[in-house]
């Protein structure tokens, strides 16, 4: 059924993968644990303005398989037939500059001659059910990225139904309140697809919210904003259900927002591990050099949305932006001088928000006295306004001053052997290499040699290596110069480096040509997504009957569902009568006079969107 396939994660190890929009944010999740990231290619990518040049791509391989951490590349969006062929030569250039796989959506690119490294099937795909998770691991990918909505028993069965694929889960990070690639609700109102990188995320923006009588049901507001995900208290419970891969969200974030959810899920993810006798996917020891806290990067508020079914209300309605901590009342404003009902730390540089009229305002704090806090514009707080804290500049400054770094441990060997001194190094993967030196060493004089031999071997500082160990054999010690012994131990760890290239784990595989396994499904909607003639003859070839194109292809919406959710307005505002009541429609209206229709399915306990 194809070539030979080496997996993308080792037997008993799983795998923090985190988002990186640029090489530097690469090198930051890297040095803070991640065990692979991924990165949007020139091209093609479902965040268009994340793209990243081959020459920086290759620069991200490189420093990740210094670690044997892996480097994955999205080619996510629907293709034309132009395209398609553009992306299959954008393939091979990857494969070159390093990639150790693909994340795609589109199928077209199955029936393409594309590089032999392992395809994962993007969340975009909808990924939602043992069957189609099934059909894919049967058609020959490696790895099946989960539809975000899903809870633990569905993972559980996704995960019997399909043994031989691996689960990708995101653990944290923004949310689309639609079903991953089953959306065109931007598409319909602009023409910017969020299947082809473009999302304007109208998702966001403010409705009002009407009935089916056209009254008010609740004031403007952002209706279909939901959180952020924090599935940190139940990583455990995702490692059970079959999940490999713990993947962090965020191909736009900055550095600092990469390094903190890294640092910390590294944390949390390693304490489950040690549990359950588990391994990192890659090599090395990291040091972040602060102490994280998710909750001071940007965040909508956090919410676990369906892991563990209907939960709690997971919108964020307020609004899209970041509040952040919540720090108090304001009692009293004079000039711009602010006094809060109860004394809190801030310090100059803190930005401080709050909500005026319907949308958030902010203002900056030049100092404190005593309890007051000094802030550049006072316009807009008055008594009894909430003040949240949305930028804790020591926080920020905390991590842009850190020394993250990660080191992969090493014990050296030096004995005397009969042509002169051999030096070996063993690292923690087992990879070892040796460097001779060859000469007559006469014996030390100096008391407390030995130590200093094993002071100086064990610089391994301005290297990705970390010495845990020297072992000398000698019947005496040898006068060895610091310069020998610094020359020593930099051939022998530019060896162990070239030792550890050539045993890199290197994933291996691809999609098997000529699979006729039956898709799921006899016929497909626009939600589909077959956008181009060889997606179409894949689904063809097995058993799709009726295939109507993608909303991309020129569509008219109108009247159609752009749509579907597991979030629900009527329960977000406890409104929910689990179907007892009229089933009539509400309505969403934007700014400029776009109306949506709100369809409630109480059976399947969702929510369909209309354009109407």
């Amino acid at each position: 059924m194809g070539a030979a396939r080496a997996p993308l994660l080792p037997p008993g190890t799983l795998e923090l993968l985190a988002p990186a929009r640029d090489l530097d944010c690469a090198r930051a999740a890297i040095d803070c644990g991640a065990d692979a990231v991924y990165m949007g290619a020139p091209r093609f990518g479902a965040r268009e303005a994340a793209g990243n040049t081959l020459d920086d791509l290759a620069a991200a391989a490189a420093y990740a398989h210094r670690y044997w951490a892996r480097l994955y590349v999205t080619i996510n969006t629907l293709l034309t037939d132009r395209e398609l062929a553009e992306a299959e030569q954008l393939t091979w250039e990857l494969a070159n500059a390093g990639a150790d796989a693909f994340i795609i959506q589109d199928v077209g690119l199955l029936e393409c001659k594309l590089p032999p490294l392992p395809l994962v099937a993007s969340t975009q795909v909808h990924n939602h059910t043992p069957e189609r998770v099934a059909f894919l691991e049967q058609v020959g990918l490696h790895r099946a990225i989960l539809a975000r909505e899903l809870d633990l028993g569905a993972i559980r069965n996704i995960r019997q139904a399909a043994t031989g694929i691996e689960l990708e889960c995101f653990i944290h990070g923004a949310l689309c309140v639609s079903y991953s690639g089953q959306c065109a609700l931007s598409y319909a109102l602009g023409g910017r697809s969020g299947n082809q990188g473009q999302c304007a995320q109208p998702c966001r923006k403010p409705y009002r919210l009407l009935d089916a009588h056209d009254q008010p049901v609740a004031d403007r507001n952002h209706w279909l904003c939901i959180r952020d995900l924090n599935l940190s208290s139940v990583l455990a419970d995702l490692v059970d259900a079959g999940v490999t891969s713990f993947k962090i969200e965020g191909r736009l974030k900055d550095r600092a927002y990469v390094a903190n959810t890294v640092a910390h899920y590294r944390t949390q993810l390693d304490e489950v591990m040690r549990k359950r006798g588990l391994r990192r996917s890659s090599s090395g020891q990291s040091s972040a050099g602060f102490v994280p806290d998710p909750a001071k990067t940007f965040n909508r508020g956090f919410t676990t949305y369906f892991v563990h079914g209907r939960d709690g209300k997971i919108g964020a309605p307020t609004s899209p932006k970041m509040l952040g901590e919540k720090l108090g009342t304001v009692r009293q404003v004079s000039g711009d001088r602010i006094t809060l009902a109860r004394r809190v730390h801030v310090q100059a540089g803190d930005g401080l928000c709050f909500l005026a009229r319907g949308t958030v305002q902010g203002t900056q704090v030049n100092g404190t006295e005593g309890e007051r806090i000094l802030v550049q514009n006072p316009s807009g707080i008055r008594p009894g306004t909430v003040l949240y804290r949305n930028h804790d500049h020591g926080f920020f400054t905390a991590i842009a001053q850190a020394r993250m770094e990660r080191r992969t441990a090493v014990e050296f060997a030096l004995r005397v052997t009969e042509s002169g001194l051999m030096l070996s190094v063993r690292d923690e993967d087992g990879v070892e290499a040796d460097r001779e030196l060859a000469g007559r060493f006469e014996p030390a004089r100096q008391a407390g040699a030995l130590e200093s031999i094993r002071k100086q071997l064990a610089k391994t500082g301005g290297t990705p290596y970390t010495c845990t160990g020297v072992k000398i054999e000698a019947a005496a010690t040898p006068f060895l110069p610091v310069s020998i012994l610094n020359g020593l131990r930099r051939d022998v760890l530019e060896a162990l480096t070239k030792a550890r290239e050539e045993k890199r784990p290197r994933p291996t595989g691809g999609a098997f040509p000529g699979s006729c396994a039956p898709y799921p499904e006899r016929e497909l909607s626009h939600f589909g997504n077959v956008l181009n003639s060889r997606a179409e003859a894949f689904y063809r070839r097995h058993g799709v009957t009726r295939i109507e194109p993608a909303a991309e292809s020129g569509l008219d919406l109108h009247g159609r569902k752009v749509m579907t959710t597991r979030y629900c307005v009527k329960h977000q505002l406890d409104l929910c009568d689990g179907g007892a009541g009229p089933n009539e429609p509400w309505f969403l209206v934007d700014d400029d006079g776009n109306r949506l229709r709100l369809v409630f399915d109480c059976e399947r306990c969702g929510m369909d969107v209309i354009l109407e």
